[in-house]
C-alpha cells in the first residue's frame, strides 16, 4: 500500500488549470471569518509540542503565532495547557484552539472555557486523535477517548465561540457535525494517521455538496505546500486551507521571518492563480477551471 501522504500528493497533481484572462484583473485574497477580516484564506496549523528553536529563540509555537499576526492570517494551536495558551493569545488573539479528545471530560470543558474567557477566535477538537494502535490513543501521556454525537453537541452548547471539528474525512461525519451545530470542519487525515486514507480534496466536493445549506465553513489541510495547492482546494470547495509541515524548515531555520516569507510567497502564488483564471476574490472560486488528467474532464 502506498503511503497516505504520497497518495494525497499524487491526487493534487491530477488537476490542471484553465486560463481565463480576458476581463480579468489582479485578485483580492482577503477573507472574512468569524467576524474578522484576514489577508488570505491560507492559515497556519494546529501544531503541538514545539520547544525552543535554538539559543536565544522562543518556543516554535510562539514564533509561528507571531508570524500569523504579522501576516494577518488565521492562527491555530494544538495540544497545549491553559497557561501556555495564554502566551499564544498574548501575541495573537486570532487563534483557533484545538482541544484533544481527552478521556478527562473536565479537562475538555476547562480548555473550552479558558479559550472563550480569554479571547480566542474559535475552539474545536481533533477527533482523528481518538484512536491509537492499542485502543484509545495516548498523546503526551494523556489518554484519549471516544466522542459521541451527544458529546460534540454538549461542547457546542457549552461555549459561545464557534466550534470546529478537525479530522472529518467522510460525508457521514460531516453530516453529524452539522447535526451537532458546529460552525466549521477541517477535512483532514492528520498527515496519514489512517493508513491508506483518501486524500482530503478527493472527498471535499462530496462534503461541500452535503453541507451546501448548512452555513458550515469547510477547511482543508494535509499536503498543502504551494499557492497552487491552496487554489485547487478552494476551487474544489474549501473556504480556507491550513499549511503545516511545508513551512517547518523555514520556521526552524529563520523563525518568524522564515514563516512570513514562506506564507507570503504562497499567497502571492494564490493571487497569481486567481488572476489567471478570472477569479476576482475568494467568493468567486469555481471548480470548472480545473481539469482532471485521469478522466480528461472538467470538474
Amino acid at each position: 500500500m502506498k503511503d497516505t501522504n504520497e497518495i494525497t500528493r499524487e491526487y493534487f497533481e491530477r488537476f490542471v488549470v484553465e486560463q481565463r484572462l480576458i476581463d480579468s484583473f489582479v485578485a483580492d485574497t482577503s477573507m472574512e471569518l468569524f467576524g474578522k477580516t484576514f489577508a488570505s484564506p491560507i492559515m497556519l496549523p494546529a501544531f503541538s509540542h514545539m520547544k525552543s528553536m535554538g539559543e536565544g529563540r522562543e518556543n516554535g509555537l510562539i514564533e509561528y503565532s507571531k508570524a500569523a499576526e504579522k501576516l494577518n492570517v488565521v492562527n491555530w494551536i494544538g495540544m497545549i495547557e491553559n497557561e501556555e495558551f495564554q502566551e499564544i493569545l498574548n501575541v495573537n488573539s486570532s487563534t483557533i484552539r484545538i482541544v484533544k479528545p481527552y478521556a478527562d471530560k473536565d479537562k475538555i470543558f476547562s480548555q473550552l472555557r479558558y479559550a472563550a474567557d480569554n479571547g480566542a477566535l474559535a475552539v474545536g477538537m481533533d477527533i482523528d486523535h481518538i484512536f491509537g494502535l492499542n485502543g484509545y490513543d495516548v498523546c503526551a501521556g494523556e489518554l484519549m477517548d471516544k466522542q459521541s454525537l451527544e458529546d460534540i453537541k454538549a461542547y457546542v452548547e457549552y461555549t459561545d465561540l464557534p466550534f470546529v471539528i478537525k479530522g472529518v474525512l467522510s460525508v457521514q461525519d460531516a453530516l453529524k457535525c452539522a447535526e451537532a451545530g458546529v460552525k466549521a470542519i477541517v477535512v483532514s487525515h492528520h498527515h496519514g494517521r489512517l493508513p491508506g486514507a483518501l486524500p482530503p480534496i478527493m472527498i471535499l466536493p462530496e462534503i461541500k455538496k452535503a453541507l451546501a445549506d448548512s452555513g458550515i465553513k469547510i477547511f482543508v489541510d494535509c499536503g498543502i505546500a504551494t499557492g497552487s495547492d491552496a487554489f485547487k482546494c478552494i476551487c474544489l470547495g474549501a473556504d480556507a486551507v491550513s499549511v503545516g509541515r511545508a513551512f517547518r524548515p523555514a520556521l526552524y531555520e529563520n523563525g518568524i521571518e522564515g514563516v512570513v516569507s514562506y506564507i507570503s510567497k504562497m499567497n502571492d502564488e494564490l493571487r497569481y492563480m486567481m488572476s489567471f483564471t478570472g477569479i476576482r476574490d475568494v467568493n468567486e472560486f469555481t471548480s470548472d477551471v480545473l481539469w482532471d488528467l485521469n478522466t480528461l474532464k472538467r470538474q
